[in-house]
């Protein structure tokens, strides 16, 4: 068995660190260095030390792709300098890497010079023999003491004078072509990120092995390189045609039916599709007009008399070497207008259902190649994925004209019902607003008849919601821009939300940026986005405060304002606010319970924050309150409305 010599340097050497002087005060005396400095110290030198090993790894990593894109023909450059790479990153005085060949593994590169067996009988005596056989990672800190199961590694390792040793596997395909192996000449384990980093370079050392044995067989095969070249173009040709024509279900048939025959040196080429229980002509090259409407008179049924039957039958390709000489084949009329003898069909299959066949025939009783059949099946399968592109987009295309007329449906339906109730119901408030008044002169209870006008205005408030988001689906919602000064429009919402912040006992807080100044939005809406989210904060907040705390700020050379309204209330989990700003939703179940709600004016007012340019943002966390932003261009543009 060969033997090679190497010289006993190592990658590992560990130079002696300096010592700091000791600091001095200022009168010149020696004084000690802080225990909190030296930590300091110590911290920066390790995450400075982390780093440089990141870099080091990383420009490692680099090198090795680099060589492995360009290298495709020297898989040995390739695995040379992943061993010297190995070997500086782990800090290993030795690096072997084996293949396995006649269940042997054989050294094929390696770095350090040692006195080293080349090759060694591939079983789990030893570290690199075992990493292979359980294709995993094998770390062993001192392989010279290792127990009996290493005995033949153990031998190895007293006789070439290593320690610590790492061995991690060479996969592909689910199993083992080698393995990278590490070691060490003292008693220092390798470390987890040893271990990873080594699968990157095994992962790298792989696929240049690939390229290679890839690259030599294609030398090999000179004469199969054209003609899979050729059909790989006339695959890519028939993606692209139905990548570009996913709608035009016919375009891509055609286009699949002429490239399967130029290339499987076929005739004629058809493809049927499923209609009920019956099979018709979709698609088809060259074969005569008689042919052809007779094959449109004569759908195929159900059977084994006809190869598109049979293969439709097995659910699996039917190869007929000459249907004259086939006692099942019974379709004489159609194969005597065609003129073929020898036929090749393949299923086109949808969740193990037959939707169609792909058939291909020959004059001559001259058998289909295995190549060829191959060929015929990926083309049934890109027939196949583009009927159900078209399939999927006629149903998608039909549900979402459904959707959109139920939705135009009902927001016809919502302004219909707000218009037809609000007018009752003004007349309602308002007759009831009478008989208040006249109460109240006559010192009657007026608390029933403020009841009624409290549900009654509840009620017109929701009506007009529901009137606002069937206009805004509709896209008859329209902005009334107008100039305005935003302090009297902060406090006046303020106002507004004051008596019922105390019925809570909250404590409502206003900070304002004193130079706010005006702008250019729709008012009333911005108003009532703002009270919408002031009246939620009061609702889930008891005995605590409420700040609205009003900025400005530039951004990509527009001025923006931000309204955020705080508070110190219930709070809500990130799931909640998942569904926060749908229609007809809330937090949660228990909240709509115990402080009511419909759900629609947070949705409403974020629609409106939208329409403006802008938008409505929440962050909360449980327990611990929340905290809605407004956030607007300060002059708004008038959006383009679609009529």
């Amino acid at each position: 068995m060969a033997m090679r010599r190497r010289s006993t340097t190592g990658a590992g050497s560990v130079k002696p660190r300096r010592c700091k002087p000791a600091l001095k005060g200022h009168s010149g005396t020696t004084r000690p260095v802080t225990s909190s400095a030296a930590n300091q110290e110590s911290e920066v030198a390790r995450l400075t030390r982390e780093l440089n090993e990141a870099r080091e790894e990383k420009a490692a990593i680099s090198d090795v792709l680099r060589l492995v894109s360009t290298s495709w023909s020297n898989v040995g450059t390739v695995l040379q300098s992943v061993a010297e790479r190995a070997a500086h990153i782990c800090q290993a005085q030795y690096v072997d890497i084996f293949l396995v060949e006649n269940a042997e593994l054989r050294d094929v590169a390696w770095f350090g010079e040692l006195k080293r067996t080349l090759a060694f009988p591939l079983d789990r005596s030893t570290v690199a023999g075992r990493s292979v056989c359980d294709m995993r990672s094998v770390s062993i800190d001192d392989l010279q003491n290792a127990g009996t199961e290493f005995a033949r590694g153990r031998e190895i390792a007293r006789k070439d004078g290593h320690r610590s040793i790492l061995a991690v596997p060479l996969i592909r395909d689910g199993g083992a072509l080698g393995t990278i192996v590490v070691r060490r000449t003292e008693v220092r384990p390798f470390e987890q990120k040893h271990a990873a980093l080594l699968t990157t370079f095994a992962a790298q050392a792989v696929i240049a092995i690939e390229n290679a044995r890839l690259l030599n067989e294609l030398r090999e095969r000179t004469a199969d390189l054209s003609e899979s070249l050729q059909q790989q173009t006339a695959t890519a040709d028939v993606l692209k045609v139905i990548s570009r024509s996913t709608f035009d279900l016919q375009t891509v048939l055609n286009t699949l039916v002429v490239s399967a025959g130029r290339l499987c040196e076929a005739e004629n080429v058809q493809l049927f599709l499923r209609t009920g229980e019956v099979y018709r002509l979709a698609a088809h090259n060259g074969f005569s007009l008689e042919y052809q409407e007779y094959a449109r008179r004569h759908p195929i049924a159900p059977g084994r008399g006809t190869l598109v039957a049979r293969t439709s039958l097995e659910g699996a390709p039917v190869h007929i070497p000459d249907v004259l000489a086939d006692p099942e084949y019974t379709w004489r009329e159609g194969q005597r207008l065609a003129g073929f003898r020898a036929a090749f069909g393949v299923p086109l299959l949808r969740e193990e259902s037959c939707i169609g066949v792909m058939a291909m025939t020959r004059a001559t009783p001259r058998p289909f190649t295995e190549r060829q059949m191959e060929l015929v099946q990926t083309f049934a399968d890109q027939a196949a994925i583009a009927i159900e592109n078209v399939r999927l987009f006629e149903e998608i295309r039909d549900k979402s004209r459904q959707l959109a007329e139920a939705s135009q449906q009902k927001s016809q339906f919502l302004a219909n019902m707000s218009h037809e109730l609000r007018t009752p119901l003004n007349a309602i408030i308002g007759v009831t607003e009478m008989l208040r008044e006249d109460a109240e002169a006559l010192k009657q209870d007026t608390e029933p008849l403020d009841r009624v006008l409290g549900a009654g205005r509840h009620l017109l408030a929701l009506i007009n919601d529901i009137l606002d988001l069937s206009k805004i689906e509709a896209g008859r919602m329209e902005l009334h821009l107008e100039s305005f000064a935003l302090g009297p429009l902060i406090e006046g919402v303020i106002r507004t939300i004051e008596p019922l912040a105390s019925k809570n006992g909250n404590q409502v807080v206003l900070h304002c940026d004193t130079a706010m100044g005006t702008m250019h939005a729709d008012q009333m809406r911005l108003r009532q986005a703002l009270l919408n989210l002031m009246s939620n904060a009061n609702k889930f907040t008891e005995r605590g405060s409420i700040a609205i705390n009003a900025g400005q700020r530039q951004q990509n050379g527009r001025d923006w304002i931000t309204l955020a309204v705080a508070d110190t209330g219930i709070g809500m989990t990130a799931e909640q606010m998942g569904k926060l700003f749908q229609e007809f939703s809330q937090a949660s179940a228990t909240t709509a319970s115990k402080y009511g709600g419909t759900g629609l004016g947070l949705a409403i007012s974020r629609r409106f924050c939208q329409m403006m340019g802008g938008d409505i943002t929440v962050e909360s966390e449980p327990g611990r309150g929340s905290t809605f932003t407004i956030r607007l261009p300060r002059i708004v543009e008038a959006p383009h409305v679609e009529r």
